[in-house]
């Protein structure tokens, strides 16, 4: 005998998560910090002694660095929406990819890492609406422990408390994806196409980790000279160098850094560049104002000329045919 009593369950979906790193919801500094602390108390990005980090992050890092991450954000904060780069980039990544999976038995979301909205919350809202199978998709094309491998700890954390789990499928990485690197080469080309001038080098810019986690085991260095390598092989006009950026901290990181390259060019008489960011799926801080602000700003005192930053995949038409034809793989 049925059971009228039985709460309507949904089932019978698949759902596709996007997850990119995060952002704060403002320019605040109490929201900052909030993020701040969140992300910098992550084991997978610090991997030093937790109960001595832990001092260290709360009585100096959360006192002193908010001001100083605040005064960024608000140089690329689109204050028309009051809404960040990277969550309004990823947010129309979400939407451009409901159009192309219209009418299909796919529910399509995103959520971040450190801040909102949350994995958990994310996970908990496609469950509830019937998605039996969930395909993550870290929007980190190179692999890495600190990027990737925390995204999935998160979602395991979040799964083990559900009582009717779905299954999981992650897609780990896309650094050689055909559409992925015709993606940046036609970025690379349209913007030599907008320019008046001719580069004399195009920096790949990379964000960094430390070289202790390469020398532990951690592929993303390689994964980062493979996109290069795919990329030259691809448009070879203009030689392209590998950089890392966003060094933090005093021990030694991937190598060659980012600005120290840029205050070195000019002195080799390369004072036209074009930088290209191949690590991020969408413009955030590190691109915008990392890069496109003091990095420019570094090597015009350095003695460079002319300087311009490719623009992120963001929701360009390259990338979400990308993002749908990997999408589609993962759907059985």
């Amino acid at each position: 005998m049925e059971n009228d009593n039985h709460p309507k369950v949904n089932f019978g979906k698949n759902g596709v998560l996007l997850v990119n790193l995060g952002t704060p919801d403002s320019t605040s500094w109490w929201d900052i910090r909030k993020y701040l602390r969140e992300f910098l108390s992550d084991k997978r990005v610090i991997e030093v002694n937790p109960i001595l980090w832990q001092i260290i992050l709360n009585l100096f890092i959360l006192n002193f660095r908010p001001s100083k991450t605040a005064k960024a954000y608000k140089e690329i904060w689109m204050t028309d929406i009051n809404e960040s780069p990277l969550r309004y980039y990823t947010k129309q990544q979400t939407q451009k990819l409901k159009k192309k999976f219209n009418n299909q038995n796919i529910i399509i979301d995103y959520a971040m890492r450190y801040g909102n909205p949350s994995i958990k919350s994310r996970l908990q809202k496609l469950q509830s609406e019937g998605c039996e199978n969930i395909i993550l998709f870290p929007l980190y094309p190179q692999y890495a422990a600190a990027t990737t491998a925390t995204v999935c700890d998160e979602v395991y954390r979040c799964l083990i408390k559900m009582r009717w789990q779905p299954s999981l499928q992650v897609i780990p990485h896309y650094e050689s994806n055909e559409d992925y690197i015709n993606g940046l080469v036609n970025s690379i080309k349209k913007k030599l196409s907008e320019i008046s001038w001719k580069p004399d080098l195009i920096v790949a810019s990379y964000h960094g980790i430390p070289q202790k986690y390469f020398d532990k085991g951690d592929p993303y260095h390689c994964y980062c000279q493979k996109t290069s390598r795919l990329i030259k092989e691809k448009f070879n006009e203009i030689p392209i160098e590998t950089t890392f950026q966003s060094r933090f901290g005093p021990e030694k990181w991937l190598q060659p850094y980012t600005d120290k390259t840029l205050e070195k060019l000019p002195t080799e008489g390369k004072k036209n560049i074009l930088m290209i960011c191949p690590g991020f799926s969408s413009d955030c801080v590190e691109t915008l104002e990392e890069i496109a602000i003091q990095g420019k700003e570094t090597f015009i005192e350095s003695g460079g000329k002319n300087f311009d930053l490719i623009s992120c995949l963001n929701d360009n038409d390259d990338h979400i045919k990308m993002m749908e034809n990997i999408i589609k793989t993962y759907i059985h």
